[in-house]
């Protein structure tokens, strides 16, 4: 494609590094990092009279080529990338240091700079917490916490100051830390933001945080823990702007999420997926609940926070503190006339007993167990004192899913397989000969990943199946009889992935151990 002005648009595999963006920005006139974010340009590389331009955009605006162009007196050549790495590359090169964490960190000065805050009176904390510096500190580790596709914060209090991680893609990852004395700041920052009380330090609090970073909306849940050396945060982000994963998204095999889409379809029944916290069951509810909604049924949900909001769907936070539980808001939302309910989690033996005979009476309930498999979520349910007739009658299906680092497109390598993995995946792996590997590179912070695809293990109730559980069998009698029925295992449907190219055998090894 070739814009007015400028040459064609290329795909680019890589950014340049930090100094030759540098030598690019000590060339013509000065531009300041806003206005490149704003438009969505970054000039690379300036040879015999020709401008190389990295955009995330389809067509750049025309008036914003002319101001390069004449700027840097040369034609111009689009290089297109993905949005968060170049946006990333425009703050580290183009804007000034106080617009990085690292910038902000580097200018505080010294240890005596500012008293350590566990020694501040209440009133002092408060006015430090909301000074200048402490404030764009805070919102510029959440902001590049954003752009580094993070799910979490880290805010891990220790004797030596404050260590910050990013939890990305799965795995915790350093990042800038704020000095010592600013611990007992940024801390108090963060509880003002989420209107939690700054002078409790001794008990666990939650809150939640609507932030509006330059154009994007994100909610952030904090979770507060006293510990040895002060407190520790946590902060989940949601951004809003990265918006959900439809179920056609998720990575299903084409087998699986036919079975699975036919299934919710029922008027009737319990749905259940299974997995450990972070293996993105929530997701799969969510985008279940888009695939059903159609506009002509009732859908209601519970949940324990809400995590999104789903346009035109009745949603119910649970408050354990004012005895709004998953059970009683389920009482009463079945007198709501629903069709369809959304349980966010079935963890006590009331709310088991609630959906199955919600499930009994004609509702379809779609909700999660913390199961290591699609198995155990049947053991698990009558281990929860559910009745066997009802768990045989109300359950139509449990999927149990993990998340698996997608490989990095830029960097990854073909290689041989090595033979102790092959053989520890099974029999289904043994025909790979050629499998991928992670290797790291800038797009990908030096991980060998980016990104995270599911993994899925679909169990569907048949009259076997029904008998087993009516007779109370053990988890391993349910799965043997299921994988004579057909079913994929976790790690079955890993080695798809594998063969693929999507991820490697490491990380298939990884999430499906145990």
């Amino acid at each position: 494609m070739t814009l007015p002005g400028a040459g064609p648009v290329v795909a680019a595999r890589e950014l340049r590094p930090a100094a030759e963006l540098d030598a690019v920005r000590r060339v013509g006139a000065p531009l300041p990092a806003e206005w490149l974010e704003q438009h969505g340009v970054l000039p690379l590389r300036l040879d015999d009279e020709a401008l190389q331009v990295g955009t995330w955009l389809e067509t750049p605006a025309p008036l914003v080529l002319d101001e390069l162009r004449l700027r840097f007196g040369a034609s111009i050549t689009l290089l297109r990338y993905e949005e968060a790495p170049l946006r990333s590359a425009i703050r580290r090169v183009y804007a000034q240091e106080s617009s990085t964490a690292e910038g902000v960190i580097a200018g505080l000065g010294g240890p005596a700079a500012i008293g350590r805050g566990a020694e501040l009176a209440l009133d002092d904390l408060v006015h430090l917490a909301n000074e200048a510096p402490v404030v764009r500190l805070v919102n510029l580790l959440i902001l590049e916490a954003l752009d580094a596709r993070a799910s979490d914060v880290h805010l891990e209090a220790f004797a030596d100051g404050l260590r910050v991680r990013y939890r990305v893609d799965g795995v915790l990852q350093p990042a800038p830390s704020p000095p010592a004395q600013l611990t007992a700041a940024v801390i108090s920052r963060l509880k003002i933001m989420a209107e939690l009380d700054i002078a409790e330090r001794r008990l666990p609090q939650d809150g939640r945080i609507r932030l509006r970073l330059q154009d994007r909306t994100v909610d952030v849940r904090v979770a507060t823990a006293p510990t040895l050396h002060g407190e520790s945060v946590v902060l989940r982000l949601l951004d809003r702007e990265r918006g959900r994963r439809s179920l056609a998204d998720m990575g299903m095999g084409g087998d699986t999420l036919a079975r699975f889409s036919s299934i919710i379809g029922r008027t009737h029944g319990i749905v259940l997926v299974t997995g450990p916290t972070g293996s993105g069951k929530t997701t799969t509810l969510y985008g279940a609940i888009d695939v059903l909604r159609t506009g002509r049924e009732k859908i209601v949900t519970v949940e324990d926070p809400i995590e999104y909001e789903l346009p035109g769907v009745p949603q119910v936070p649970v408050n354990d503190k004012v005895g709004v539980t998953f059970a009683s808001t389920l009482r009463a939302l079945l007198r709501q006339d629903p069709d369809i309910l959304l349980v966010g989690e079935i963890r006590d033996a009331e709310t088991a007993q609630v959906a199955t005979q919600a499930a009994l009476t004609g509702h379809l309930v779609l909700s999660t167990l913390h199961t290591n498999d699609a198995p155990s979520a049947i053991t698990r349910l009558l281990d929860l004192g559910v009745a066997p007739y009802l768990v045989a009658s109300t359950v139509e299906a449990v999927l149990a899913q993990r998340l698996v680092r997608v490989l990095c497109p830029h960097c990854r390598r073909e290689t041989d397989p090595d033979p102790a993995q092959v053989q520890r995946l099974g029999p289904l792996a043994s025909p790979l000969t050629r499998v991928w590997r992670a290797v790291g590179c800038t797009q990908c912070r030096d991980t060998g990943y980016r990104g995270r695809q599911g993994v899925f293990e679909l169990l569907v109730m048949s009259e076997p199946l029904r008998e087993l559980t009516q007779a109370r069998a053990s988890g391993e009698q349910v799965r043997a009889v299921a994988l004579q029925e057909g079913m994929h295992t976790l790690r079955d449907d890993g080695i798809r992935l594998v063969r693929a190219g999507v991820t490697s055998l490491e990380e298939v090894l990884r999430v499906t151990s145990g």
